[in-house]
């Protein structure tokens, strides 16, 4: 009797060429995580026995790095993220305020993405420009004195 190997998915392709290139790494864990989220924009579940197999770790060791992280996501995020900093200095300049207006604008919470697939809100607790808080990231560019009017406006471009 003959066993029939199921065709792999690219995912589990991609995940295998992250450990081909990071597996014989020092800590190769997160090398590998982050190349495959690199590539696919998130770390799909298929892919975490795979990579648990070839660094000889349990399932629920990488499940447990990819679920502690913020950085490391299992669903794809939406065509923009948009990350509010959330640490002392913003929040001294109304960042919790913000923090509210956004969630109501965008009708979700912080790690989840908005039903068209537009936008995906984020919290982070440091963008590096505390003098300007509160900061917002909307994908790669960076905002300081951001208020819930020019939050409006900001996302108005991306969507």
């Amino acid at each position: 009797m003959t066993s029939v190997t199921p065709p792999r998915t690219a995912a589990e392709e991609c995940a295998r060429a992250a450990l081909a290139e990071h597996g014989s790494e020092r800590g190769p864990l997160l090398p590998v995580l982050h190349a495959v989220q690199e590539k696919l924009g998130c770390i799909p579940r298929d892919v975490i026995p795979v990579i648990a197999d070839g660094l000889n770790l349990s399932i629920a060791e990488v499940h447990g790095v990819v679920t502690f992280y913020k950085d490391f996501r299992s669903t794809p995020p939406g065509r923009t993220t948009v990350r509010i900093c959330r640490a002392e200095a913003c929040q001294a300049r109304g960042a919790n305020a913000l923090v509210e207006h956004a969630k109501r604008q965008l009708g979700v919470e912080f790690g989840e993405t908005t039903p068209d697939g537009a936008v995906t809100l984020d919290e982070v607790f440091c963008l590096g420009n505390c003098a300007l808080g509160p900061a917002v990231q909307v994908g790669e560019r960076l905002h300081g004195r951001v208020t819930p009017p020019r939050f409006d406006a900001l996302l108005g471009e991306p969507r």
